[in-house]
């Protein structure tokens, strides 16, 4: 008997070490890191659409110490999905540390959380710098097939969460929500890993209103931006397909302010080619996909489509060696997001409409 109530006791004390609340820096080895993301001395800086953090805790709570990094009184938006689920937005306006407590309500030994960054790296990135949780413990994250979903603010999000603040109100990055844009749906409906790279009003040779910088121009920096020196590490993250959804703001008729040629195909085709060799030198045995926009219709839709054929067929020509590039031709769709976006629902259907498309592009008879 007295060798029974001193196990007991061993055990209860364990337990209580074991659920001990303790705060920790970002770069404790439990908190896993996924996505456009750099560590900056005792921080881990989301920078790209849904990159994101995750661990796992006991108890009933923990807290994330999150801080914003925008400039003047610009902020940013994180998710939280606890235990697999969708809990809602949180804003990082705060220059400081910020402590934000996240409360579990089902009962459970452990808890599984991500903090994803919802707003884009044009909005500036959120830092965090810190967790205060018992029993911190890192997810395992299995081996997985990998998609990297390059884009622009179709990609990114961008207008598709109207719950909480109605187009047309606040700041034009209000309605922005990563985590339900096509790619992440498209990733979690396939059990796959995956990594936006994507920016608001970008295109492959001319942007929404301007001539650039460009996605070419942008892509191998860690901050998406032309003028970084920190350079993105593309051994973190070998993807088996590279998603390319760029054309919409090519083919835009601009801001009616600065002077706009008509769309030239010549040049766009070209570029485009060049870029794929740009994804080629990083990632010699990805397979490329060439995807449309849901945002063209008409005349622009049939020429976007007509230019993606001849991408491929002068990608197959310069890369024999390569995997075909494949074409994926969106259903016509009337978006009901903000600025002519695609909503959360309309993201629902573009993934839908994607899964099967990618599930065959991962399948192991294509090598993958």
């Amino acid at each position: 008997m007295k060798n029974c109530i001193a196990v007991f006791f061993f055990l209860l004390l364990l337990s209580c070490r074991n659920s001990k609340v303790s705060q920790t820096s970002a770069t404790d080895p439990a908190i896993g890191y996924y996505g456009r993301t750099v560590l900056d001395k005792q921080d881990l800086i989301l920078i790209g659409s849904a990159s994101y953090a995750e661990f796992s805790f006991t108890d009933d709570s923990c807290i994330l110490y999150l801080r914003n990094i925008a400039a003047g009184d610009d902020y940013n938006y994180v998710v939280i999905e606890l235990d697999n689920n969708y809990s809602g937005r949180l804003k990082v306006e705060d220059h400081a540390p910020k402590p934000y407590i996240i409360r579990a309500n089902a009962a459970a030994a452990s808890h599984v959380l991500r903090v994803y960054k919802a707003t884009e790296s044009h909005n500036g990135q959120v830092a965090l710098t810190g967790v205060k949780a018992a029993g911190l413990k890192a997810v395992p994250h299995p081996v997985r097939k990998k998609i990297e979903f390059i884009g622009n603010s179709i990609t990114c999000g961008m207008g598709n969460d109207t719950k909480e603040i109605p187009c047309g109100t606040g700041k034009w990055y209000d309605q922005h929500n990563a985590y339900w844009a096509y790619g992440p749906r498209v990733a979690r409906a396939l059990e796959a890993d995956f990594m936006l790279s994507s920016v608001s009003g970008i295109g492959i040779y001319r942007n929404w209103n301007s001539n650039g910088p460009t996605m070419p121009e942008v892509y191998e920096s860690a901050y998406l931006e032309k003028d970084s020196l920190q350079r993105w590490d593309f051994t973190r993250y070998v993807p088996d397909v590279v998603s390319i959804c760029l054309g919409t703001n090519d083919f835009s008729d601009g801001d009616g302010k600065s002077e706009r040629l008509p769309f030239d195909s010549a040049i766009y085709i070209r570029r485009y080619v060049d870029f794929i060799g740009t994804l080629y030198r990083h990632y010699p045995a990805v397979q490329v996909a060439l995807l449309t926009s849901p945002m063209l219709s008409g005349q622009k839709a049939a020429l976007l489509f007509t230019c993606l054929q001849q991408v491929k067929a002068k990608v197959q020509e310069r890369y024999p060696g390569k995997p075909e590039p494949a074409i994926f031709q969106f259903r016509p769709m009337v978006p009901k997001g903000c600025g002519y976006h695609p909503d959360s629902n309309d993201h629902a259907i573009l993934a839908g409409e994607l899964a099967p498309f990618f599930r065959q592009l991962l399948a192991p008879e294509n090598g993958r």
